[in-house]
């Protein structure tokens, strides 16, 4: 077991290195946005296709849905007293869902009902939560930090049967969100964009 009496622990290299991309991903949303006017936010290139507002939206309604989850692997991790120092392994499986969420995604998927944009939100209120969501799963990663990030199991809040190591929860996450920022660039880039 890690000795945690001793004063804060230095953060383990995988968990420095998802904090770093939980935070680029703040940083790169407010560059995406910040010359953007609300119509080219809110414009969407078809009647079936997410604008920006909705990309990003997305983002939060998924960290809503899944912060939950690792509060409770996290707790029982604790609990439980599973401790690692790393680096991990984690199963193919896990690394695999990692891999095909990076951009550019190799095929698209429907979300499902439970990670669906709110209708209509204000901007200032998607961005402000998106920042939001940054700062509570680098929360979640200290929380996370001396944890065996390999062995310690993440319940799927789509599927309650799926289960998933803390690590590539995390990884997940991370490559999910550059995922649909790499999408908010490629609306800028389409034709019929608000110039």
């Amino acid at each position: 077991m890690l000795d945690v009496a001793s004063g804060p622990l230095a953060l383990t290299p995988e968990i420095e290195e998802l904090r770093r991309q939980f935070e680029h991903v703040s940083e790169d949303a407010d560059a995406v946005t910040a010359q953007l006017r609300d119509e080219q936010f809110n414009w969407r290139p078809a009647v079936d296709a997410w604008s920006i507002a909705e990309c990003l939206d997305h983002l939060n309604a998924t960290a809503r849905n899944y912060l939950p989850a690792l509060d409770e692997a996290i707790a029982e991790a604790i609990r439980r007293g599973v401790y690692g120092v790393g680096p991990f392994r984690y199963a193919w499986a896990g690394r695999l869902i990692v891999r095909l969420c990076e951009p550019p995604p190799p095929f698209r998927v429907r979300a499902p009902k439970l990670f669906l944009p709110a209708p209509n939100r204000a901007r200032n209120e998607v961005m402000a939560a998106l920042r939001a969501y940054q700062v509570q799963f680098v929360d979640r990663l200290r929380q996370a930090n001396g944890l065996d990030l390999g062995r310690v199991r993440v319940r799927s809040p789509m599927n309650k049967w799926l289960r998933f190591s803390l690590g590539s929860g995390f990884a997940f996450m991370a490559a999910h969100e550059r995922r649909h920022l790499w999408q908010t660039r490629q609306i800028i880039a389409m034709k019929g964009f608000p110039s």
